[in-house]
């Protein structure tokens, strides 16, 4: 079955998998690619143009950015991947209570999230930034709150529409309790579509992260991420385009192939398009 579904995958699906794949394995283990130390500096060695020992180049200060690129990967990843299970983890609990703790949950609940997704979801991250201040960790709490009212809507609506349905109303008939019934009927069925949705809030995310790191808010110097390695090429531009270009194809590239793989998710699962992860 598994190979059958392989088979009928798209090409553009089967790249976006394997960029996704590689780039996974560079963040778990980038030693699989790179033998060198992402801070180790050698002025003798700085803008030395891509090729041979340095296939990205290095930067102003001797680093080799394609060990730097490597290393970014875990943590420009980290940021992504984590930013998306804060705003799962907290969309399912909202949406629950929304969708079956009755009218005055559902139209508090709602209407706060209709606020919220009236924001920007960057405006809203840098305002979470701004009030937890700056740093790893507090980028990807303020991105997975950013995100978190469109799952937690299309959570909403999910489940709404599997509570009516022919089994569930079944097993309320035997006796079993709303409890029993939401952790063994209504919640797995509801949950697929917020998982596939999650697949495109991923790559979101990743531009997210970048965008913040690039702006000073994320990971700090020297420690190496994508969004970073960007705003530390854009001043060198001029004499080292390589400084700046490649962090920025590495961002550009992993987000298309996350939205690639996402997208073929959501049509293979027939999961309508929603604002989740804007």
């Amino acid at each position: 079955m598994a190979a059958r579904f392989t088979r009928r995958l798209p090409v553009a699906a089967v790249a976006a998998a394997l960029v996704i794949l590689v780039v996974t394995a560079a963040a778990v283990w980038p030693q699989l690619f790179t033998g060198h130390d992402p801070n180790t500096t050698d002025p003798l060695a700085s803008f030395h143009p891509p090729g041979g020992d340095h296939p990205f180049g290095t930067d102003q200060l001797g680093r080799d950015l394609f060990t730097r690129a490597v290393y970014g990967a875990r943590h420009s990843l980290r940021i992504a991947a984590g930013a998306t299970l804060v705003a799962l983890l907290v969309a399912v609990p909202v949406g629950v209570l929304a969708a079956l703790g009755g009218r005055l949950a559902d139209t508090v609940l709602s209407r706060v999230l209709d606020v919220l997704l009236a924001f920007p979801a960057l405006l809203l991250a840098l305002v979470v930034v701004t009030i937890v201040g700056r740093g790893e960790l507090s980028l990807l709490v303020a991105i997975g709150l950013a995100d978190m009212p469109g799952y937690a809507r299309l959570l909403r609506s999910r489940l709404l529409v599997v509570r009516r349905a022919g089994y569930v109303e079944a097993a309320t008939g035997l006796g079993v309790g709303p409890w029993t019934s939401l952790r063994r009927h209504i919640l797995p069925n509801a949950i697929g579509p917020l998982l596939v949705t999650a697949t495109l809030g991923l790559g979101v995310a990743i531009i997210f992260a970048s965008g913040l790191s690039f702006l000073g808010l994320g990971t700090q110097a020297p420690t190496p991420e994508w969004g970073a390695m960007l705003a530390e090429g854009r001043s060198t531009l001029a004499v080292a385009w390589w400084a700046g270009v490649f962090p920025g194809l590495l961002i550009t590239v992993t987000a298309v192939a996350v939205t690639v793989l996402g997208r073929e998710l959501r049509t293979r699962f027939g999961v309508g398009a929603v604002r989740g992860g804007r």
